[in-house]
C-alpha cells in the first residue's frame, strides 16, 4: 500500500466516525427493536440498557463498526490498488522557473489551457481514456496545457498579478497567431483577468475564452462558509509564515470542510466495485490526482482566501490585477461558461453570473461534477464535445 490518500487520512476518518456517533444511538435501538422508536435521547441511557440487554449491546457494536468497516474497505482497496499512470508529458514549447507550457500537437484552433495553481495539471490529461487535451487534438484542434508546476522559491513570493501578467502573459507570447483561453476552476479566473489584459490592446489576439467551473460569486451559495475559510487565515499565518506556503494537507483540509462527508461517501461505494471494472481505474485515477496536490504561494493564499472567499472580490468588482479590476464585461470574444449541475465545490450559483456579465456567452449545464466533468466516465458527452462543438462556431 504505497498511496498516501485520502489526504488527509485522519481527518476524514474523523468526520466520517463523527457522524456515525451522532446518528449511532437510534440506528442502534432500530436494529434491537425494530418495531419501536428510541424513546431516549443520550448516549448514557443507551449504555445502561446494553448493559442488560445482549440484543442492544450487540447492535450498538454492529451500528458504530458497520459504517466505519465499509469505509475502511473502500480506502484499503484504493491503496492497494495495481493501477499507475504511464502517460508521458508531450514536449515543452516554453518554460520559465517551474512552469512549463506542453504542445499536444493537432490541427485547427490553438486552444491554451489554464489549470489551478492548487492541484496537478495533468487532469486533463490523466490516462490514456480519460485525456481532454488528446481528445481534443485527434478532432480539430491544437490544444496547449499550461504546468504551472510545484511552487519554489521564486514562485512562493508571486502574487496573483505575478502569474497573470507575468507568466501567463509570457505563455501566451510563445504562442503564434489567435488563442482560444480555456480556464478550469480558478485558472478560470487567471484566464480571464489574461483576456481583459490582453484584449484591451489587441483585440484579436484572444478568439474565445471559455471557462469551466469558474467561480465568481464566491457568496452566493454559501456566504457563511466562504467567510469562515477567510477567517481560517489567522490561524494559519504561522504555517504561512514558516513554509512561505500553504501546504498540500492543509488545503485539501479547507476542501474537505465544503464537503465534509463526500470523500466517505465514495469511499464506502468504491469498496463495492469490481478492482479491475474501467470505473474502479478511473476512480483510482482521479483519487490519486487529487492526492497529487500543489502547495499555494503564501501572497496567493491570503489573497484568495481573503479577498476572493471573505470580500466577495470578484463579484463586487473589487479585485485588481496589476492595478486594473478585472470586469467580465469587458471581454470583447465569444465565450462558453461551463456550470456542472452537481458541482459542490463551485456550485452552479458561483459560476453563472459570468453568464450574464460576459456579453457574447454561451451557457452549457452539464450533468456533472467538478471533477468528473473533465475526466469522469461521461466526460466525453458532458464537456468535451459540447467544447469542440463551441469551438466550431468561432
Amino acid at each position: 500500500m504505497t498511496r498516501r490518500g485520502p489526504r488527509p487520512l485522519l481527518l476524514h476518518l474523523t468526520l466520517a466516525a463523527s457522524r456515525a456517533l451522532i446518528h449511532l444511538p437510534s440506528r442502534a435501538y432500530t436494529s434491537a427493536s425494530p418495531t419501536s422508536k428510541p424513546d431516549w435521547p443520550h448516549w448514557i441511557e443507551i449504555t445502561r440498557r446494553a448493559a442488560t440487554d445482549p440484543a442492544l449491546a450487540s447492535a450498538l457494536v454492529s451500528a458504530a463498526s458497520g459504517p466505519d468497516q465499509a469505509l475502511i474497505a473502500g480506502i484499503a482497496a484504493y491503496r492497494r490498488h495495481d493501477y499507475q499512470r504511464h502517460l508521458t508529458d508531450p514536449p515543452a514549447i516554453w518554460a520559465e522557473g517551474e512552469t512549463r507550457l506542453l504542445d499536444y500537437g493537432g490541427s485547427g484552433p490553438r486552444v491554451l489551457f489554464v489549470p489551478s495553481l492548487v492541484n496537478r495539471a495533468y487532469i486533463l490529461d490523466l490516462d490514456e481514456q480519460a485525456s481532454f487535451m488528446r481528445y481534443l487534438a485527434a478532432h480539430g484542434a491544437h490544444p496547449m496545457l499550461l504546468d504551472w508546476g510545484w511552487p519554489g522559491v521564486v514562485e512562493r513570493q508571486f502574487t496573483l498579478t505575478d502569474y497573470i501578467a507575468g507568466r501567463l502573459d509570457r505563455a501566451l507570447a510563445a504562442i503564434e497567431g489567435p488563442v482560444v483561453l480555456a480556464g478550469f476552476c480558478m485558472g478560470g479566473l487567471l484566464a480571464l483577468a489574461s483576456a481583459q489584459r490582453i484584449t484591451q490592446s489587441n483585440p484579436q489576439r484572444i478568439s474565445g475564452l471559455a471557462l469551466l467551473a469558474t467561480p465568481w460569486d464566491f457568496h452566493a451559495d454559501n456566504p457563511d462558509g466562504a467567510r469562515s475559510l477567510a477567517a481560517s487565515l489567522a490561524m494559519m499565518e504561522p504555517m504561512l509564515a514558516a513554509s512561505e506556503t500553504l501546504p498540500i494537507d492543509a488545503l485539501q483540509t479547507l476542501f474537505a470542510m465544503l464537503d465534509p462527508l463526500g470523500v466517505s461517501e465514495k469511499y464506502r461505494s468504491f469498496a463495492d466495485l469490481d478492482p479491475n471494472s474501467a470505473r474502479a481505474q478511473r476512480f483510482v485515477a482521479l483519487e490519486d490526482w487529487l492526492n497529487d496536490g500543489v502547495p499555494l504561494a503564501a501572497p496567493i493564499a491570503r489573497e484568495t482566501l481573503g479577498q476572493w472567499y471573505g470580500a466577495n472580490a470578484p463579484m463586487r468588482g473589487q479585485w485588481r490585477v496589476a492595478g486594473l479590476p478585472v470586469d467580465p464585461r469587458q471581454i470583447p470574444c465569444p465565450a462558453l461558461i461551463v456550470a456542472p449541475s452537481r458541482d459542490r465545490l463551485v456550485p452552479p450559483a458561483a459560476a453563472k453570473p459570468l453568464a450574464d456579465l460576459i456579453p457574447r456567452t454561451t451557457l452549457h449545464e452539464p450533468q456533472a461534477g467538478h471533477i468528473g466533468m473533465v475526466a469522469g466516465m461521461q466526460a466525453e458527452k458532458a464537456l468535451w464535445q459540447p467544447f469542440r462543438q463551441w469551438l466550431a462556431t468561432l
